[in-house]
């Protein structure tokens, strides 16, 4: 007998479910501040403010993933798409992620080449849109921390604006430099550690991504321990089969097959594995197939035993 977890009990996660208006407000900041740090970025002959408005660019657009994935997490799971569009705001934190680290590297090849040859910045004008810079991304990081950070996009979003809030600094601090001292390299210098920021923030964004796009276990959730909970009680004499994997951020999923004993009730066992699967672990979204022992049985791969 077979007893796979039916849709009417499937309870999605709700890792999807952002709050679009607070994104889209952040997003509209961040675009127009943008802007105005590019054409103030070469009129001040500045790659440090330039780099700034690089790193805004990805922060716009893992804004506006954000806002496009939390949209389409919104519409229901029908046709073809049963799960819905939820893993859309996989794919956008994984284009986000690889953005960043190209953009990372082309300002460090140009941070090298002012290095060796620097231009001379105005640095009033680097340190004054700097400080306006930062005043917009605190604004930008209260309208983001309002959104479900459990979503993966919307806490890549988060660090993005937060180490863009480490680069004006860092930005800023270089304006300071040059204005005092007429040390011009100060620029260069402060757009790699801009670049580096880049790079600390991408890495783990598109490590869990990619975990989630080759459907790897959640972060927390050991599928041998999982295994070893559901052979450990009572009626139960194996598991095997066993997938745990994610659809999107805080939607674990998990399927497997059960073999109870020939006395057992395979029924009330799977109603109680999925009560022990979602108080423990957190995973309400499971398809278990129950089903007796025999004599003898055919296993997946062809084994008889």
């Amino acid at each position: 007998m077979s007893h796979p977890h039916g849709p009417g009990h499937h309870h999605h996660g709700v890792g999807a479910e952002t709050a679009v208006r607070p994104l889209a407000i952040a997003l509209g900041l961040i675009v127009c501040f943008m802007a105005v740090e590019v054409v103030l970025g070469v009129v001040a002959h500045s790659l440090a403010l330039l780099s700034d408005a690089a790193h805004m660019l990805i922060d716009a657009a893992a804004l506006g993933m954000s806002v496009w994935a939390a949209r389409l997490a919104l519409r229901p799971a029908e046709g073809r798409m049963t799960f819905g569009f939820r893993r859309a705001e996989i794919l956008a934190a994984q284009a986000n992620a690889i953005t960043l680290l190209v953009l990372g590297f082309a300002i460090v090849v140009e941070a090298l080449r002012r290095l060796d040859s620097p231009p001379e910045v105005r640095g009033p004008l680097v340190l004054g849109t700097a400080l306006a810079g930062a005043a917009v991304n605190i604004l930008a990081l209260r309208q983001v921390a309002r959104a479900n950070r459990s979503n993966l996009n919307v806490e890549g979003s988060f660090r993005h604006l937060l180490t863009d809030l480490y680069a004006f600094a860092g930005t800023a601090v270089a304006g300071l430099v040059v204005w005092l001292t007429g040390f011009d390299r100060a620029d260069p210098i402060a757009s790699l550690l801009v670049a580096g920021f880049m790079v600390l923030t991408a890495w783990p964004l598109l490590r869990a991504s990619g975990s989630v796009l080759l459907e790897a276990a959640p972060e927390g959730l050991l599928p041998a321990e999982i295994g070893a909970a559901l052979r450990g009680y009572p009626g139960v004499t194996d598991v095997h089969d066993l997938h745990v994997w994610e659809i999107s951020s805080g939607f674990p999923a998990l399927s497997a097959h059960v073999l109870v004993g020939r006395e057992e009730d395979c029924h009330r066992i799977r109603r109680d594995l999925e009560a022990l699967l979602g108080e423990r672990y957190g995973i309400d979204h499971t398809t278990l197939q129950v089903e007796h022992t025999s004599d003898r049985l055919l296993w997946p791969d062809g084994r008889i035993s």
